[in-house]
């Protein structure tokens, strides 16, 4: 039952059970009733909990960085929310969000890509399913990317390809670590063989980014498939996933029906792979960005290279000249 369903029906019942009361101010006269809720608005104000159904109050859900309080399940974050989640307050700075997305195979499936990708950026408020830049993560500077799954579900395209290769290029060229916190469901089909490049892409720039002797931090969220998790998610030096994320290349049904054999119930979750040796580390959303920074830490060795806040002024300077 979805949350309007609910809504409806316990309306439903309050009726049958009593009529609404009439209040009266001191003349006798009727007062006017107050507006009555409808169903989408309160589906606005709760949601349902994905790991234990419970139901949950919206602001309630923001205030715990989307973690449910009953059962600890990690409801999924913007791109917002997340840069916003691991980064110092004001230190973050965007680059390449001139870069916007196109529609070079004229493709149309139930509607025309052109028109998808407006309704996306209309409800996402970003240009395309990634944000690229720098940040400082408890005083150290880093690389910082974020794809948003709101976005076509998080698909990789040739922007998403092209922001991630430029980021990559930044931080070799200025000596950054480089974080990129995947949630997608893969390459982008309404590209063809164009989101397909971008798996060899952005594996190419890493390599480069890995031969440059930096540290590339991995985190995979709820869900990270297909050609994301093929290509850059599973490349970190170290790969951190949020406890029960989902992970895997193919869909848990089409390897069902293509092998024909039952999967474990953790089949591709963050605990199984963990068991597997797929990734490093699960860590919980409230103590990811300490996690981050100690890594970052652990893993400073230049000590020639200029301090965080000398780096962060350089690079913003850079972006102003480029945007006048």
């Amino acid at each position: 039952m979805g949350l309007k369903d609910f809504f409806k029906n316990r309306r439903l019942k309050k009726v049958k059970l009593k009529k609404p009361p009439i209040s009266y101010n001191g003349q006798g006269h009727d007062l006017k009733q107050a507006p009555k809720i409808s169903d989408d608005e309160l589906c606005a104000l709760w949601v349902k909990c994905q790991g234990c159904n419970e139901l949950l109050y919206l602001s309630t859900l923001k205030k715990n960085n989307s973690i449910c309080k009953h059962c600890d399940f990690h409801h999924r974050l913007s791109a917002e929310e997340r840069i916003e989640l691991i980064t110092d307050y004001g230190t973050f700075l965007s680059i390449n969000d001139n870069i916007i997305p196109d529609d070079p195979l004229k493709f149309t499936d139930v509607k025309p890509y052109k028109k998808r990708l407006e309704d996306a950026q209309k409800t996402t408020k970003t240009k395309e399913a990634i944000v690229t830049g720098i940040g400082n993560i408890n005083g150290y500077i880093a690389g910082v990317a974020s794809m948003e799954f709101q976005f076509i579900g998080g698909s990789m395209g040739s922007v998403v390809g092209e922001k991630l290769t430029r980021l990559v290029e930044v931080a070799i060229k200025k000596r950054l670590p480089l974080i990129i916190v995947s949630s997608s469901g893969g390459a982008r089909m309404h590209e063809g063989i164009l989101s397909l490049m971008q798996m060899a892409k952005t594996s190419s720039a890493l390599k480069d980014f890995h031969e440059a002797n930096l540290l590339y931090i991995s985190i995979l969220t709820e869900p990270t498939f297909g050609g994301v998790t093929a290509s850059f998610a599973m490349l970190g030096d170290i790969i951190i996933a949020e406890p029960r994320a989902r992970i895997g290349f193919a869909g848990r049904r089409v390897i069902e029906e293509t092998i024909r054999q039952k999967l474990p119930k953790e089949f591709q979750t963050a605990e199984y792979l963990l068991e597997n040796g797929q990734i490093d580390m699960i860590v919980h959303r409230n103590g990811l960005k300490n996690t981050l920074s100690d890594l970052l830490r652990l893993h400073l060795t230049n000590h020639n290279n200029a301090t965080s806040k000398d780096v962060f002024k350089q690079i913003s300077k850079e972006h102003l000249l480029i945007k006048i």
